[in-house]
């Protein structure tokens, strides 16, 4: 919380109980201005959040009390006395809670040498859309790319403006309006700041399935001060929410997800019943290897994939003209991603041969990898999940790469500590997060990602990834040829 929130809030908290001493010591008005002067304070300085409504309306009933209410009056236990209490305890509670879960947090800031710049891209496709009813429709894919610009005074950028904000508030039955306090949420993108000097690699970045495509800003933001141009996927209709140049939003497709997840659980229920059932690894590989080629997260990802080769694409002419002009270094292209997008990156690195390094942020990675080796340098981190769930990357990537593969567990993490999620909404149970310090596991993923790319991108001989293994939070392998060194 912020500091005029938190003064008023234990204001609120610990007048009811002296309200009476400072009264008769000084007057009653000074208590009615003082409570007036934070109210004020923290409107001005601050501003109004709908979190904070039930502490104004504590103020009120405080001021009207301390106003009308004889000071000098010793406190008497009545049935009267018990239900005024309760009555302020019951928006006391809430008064502390709303501010508390739904706070104006704080992002970390950008550690690298560039500051960081941002700059939307339309691109329309000829590949037709699946996902409407329309058959005439044909695929539109919004972009943002994240870049190492210069530094200036310029204003940031609203945190999640448009269609992701809007639809993360309808997916939770609230009105659009409610996530509005986000307005106050400082970030350190610059929008369309001018460009760093030189040509940086590129990565693309997909996120995960019906997640807020740019609610990645701890990550993204931090990789593209390290000297990258990050193009952040939005997969239309299968992110949150997307907003288009011409102001028409679209959101998530729950229509389109329950057509194609029915009766899949199927698929899966051979898998947990082979674990639980404490067969050997190797048999369960077979069942793991049906089940991974027919699940229907593997359609999606060769969807995302598709995405994320129509921007490939096009990046050769981007490079020629546009605001990416002479900025791309394009012999150093890779991938990644969170969740099912962090899959899809695992497929692109396996198929697509622009792709140099690529790297799966706790995703699994659908399809045929099962079978089959990567060519290239990857990056694999988990989150730390329980031990009685089958781990099916286990399975997938038993054959790891002719090159390079990492393997890491982020320690004391949940699936959304790859997200922006720890810092939006920090009460760990609500939020589905471990109890890693969410600034601190954001930390340690960006410098693992980028130390990677450092290594496989840029070739720079100091990107030392050998000393992630000797971090406390941190469980890392480093294999070469698909053994262990």
């Amino acid at each position: 919380m912020r500091l005029f929130e938190i003064l008023l809030l234990v204001s609120l908290t610990i007048l009811p109980f002296c309200w009476k001493f400072f009264a008769r010591k000084f007057s009653s008005y000074y208590l009615i201005g003082g409570l007036a002067v934070l109210i004020i304070l923290q409107l001005v300085v601050e501003g109004y959040r709908w979190q904070l409504l039930p502490a104004y309306l504590l103020a009120v009933i405080l001021a009207l009390r301390i106003r009308f209410a004889n000071a000098e009056n010793p406190f008497q236990f009545s049935a009267l006395s018990v239900f005024r209490g309760l009555g302020y305890l019951l928006l006391l509670v809430p008064a502390w809670v709303l501010p508390l879960v739904l706070p104006v947090f704080k992002l970390p800031e950008p550690r690298g040498p560039f500051a960081v710049g941002s700059k939307n891209i339309h691109l329309e496709t000829n590949r037709p859309e699946p996902i409407t009813e329309n058959k005439e429709d044909k695929r539109q894919l919004m972009l943002k790319v994240w870049y190492p610009a210069m530094a200036d005074d310029t204003p940031t950028e609203t945190y999640v403006p448009g269609a992701g904000r809007d639809a993360f508030a309808l997916k939770y039955g609230l009105p659009a309006s409610a996530l509005n306090y986000l307005d106050y949420v400082k970030t350190y993108v610059h929008p369309e700041a001018p460009f760093a000097e030189g040509r940086f690699p590129v990565l693309i970045f997909s996120h995960g399935y019906g997640s807020k495509a740019t609610g990645y800003y701890a990550l993204l933001s931090e990789i593209a001060s390290q000297g990258y141009i990050v193009i952040n996927m939005n997969h239309t209709y299968e992110s949150l929410g997307t907003t288009f140049p011409d102001g028409s939003e679209v959101y998530f497709d729950y229509a389109w997800q329950q057509q194609i997840a029915a009766n899949q659980m199927e698929t899966i229920t051979p898998i947990q019943q082979a674990f639980h059932d404490s067969i050997s690894f190797e048999q369960r590989q077979k069942i793991v290897r049906d089940a991974v080629q027919d699940y229907f997260e593997g359609d999606i990802q060769e969807r995302w994939v598709q995405d994320m080769q129509e921007v490939l694409d096009r990046l050769p002419q981007w490079n020629r003209s546009g605001f990416l002009k002479d900025r791309m270094n394009l012999n150093q292209i890779g991938a990644f991603g969170h969740s099912v997008g962090g899959g899809a990156a695992g497929r692109l690195n396996l198929s697509d041969t622009r792709i140099k390094a690529g790297a799966n942020l706790d995703g699994i990675q659908w399809g045929t990898k099962i079978d089959t080796l990567f060519q290239k340098p990857f990056l694999y981190v988990s989150a730390d999940w329980p031990a009685e769930h089958e781990d099916l990357n286990a399975h997938i990537y038993h054959k790891k790469s002719t090159d390079y593969f990492y393997q890491a567990k982020l320690l004391n993490s949940g699936h959304p500590n790859f997200m922006d999620i720890p810092f939006m909404v920090p009460v760990k149970a609500l939020a589905g997060t471990g109890s890693i310090d969410a600034e601190k596991g954001i930390h340690i993923v960006s410098d693992l990602v980028t130390t990677f790319f450092d290594r496989h991108l840029k070739k720079e001989p100091n990107a030392n990834l050998e000393s992630f293994s000797t971090s406390s939070l941190l469980e890392f392998q480093i294999f070469k040829g698909d053994s262990i060194r």
